[in-house]
């Protein structure tokens, strides 16, 4: 999770679309949330994901290879997030 965006690695059958799975992702995310932290209702006015989203398959790379690049991700936009507030 970074300040401002998650990175996720999920398999999905083959037969369910990318946009229903994400659809029904951020919608029950967001009740529980929601559910949890009735203050960011308000905040957010019932919009607490951005419309869009960005997805790769990851086709002959392994698992542990796709942990370490959202784990670098993480570290890089850390990094920049506290360089940023450092200004």
């Amino acid at each position: 999770v970074c300040i401002d965006h998650v990175h996720l690695s999920v398999a999905i059958p083959p037969k369910l679309r990318v946009s229903d799975f994400m659809r029904y992702l951020k919608g029950k995310s967001t009740l529980m949330i929601y559910d949890r932290h009735p203050e960011l209702q308000s905040k957010w006015d019932k919009a607490f994901w951005a419309r869009g989203y960005y997805v790769e398959t990851i086709g002959n790379i392994t698992d542990e290879a796709v942990q370490k690049y959202i784990k670098e991700q993480a570290e890089e936009s850390r990094r920049e997030d506290s360089s940023s507030t450092a200004l």
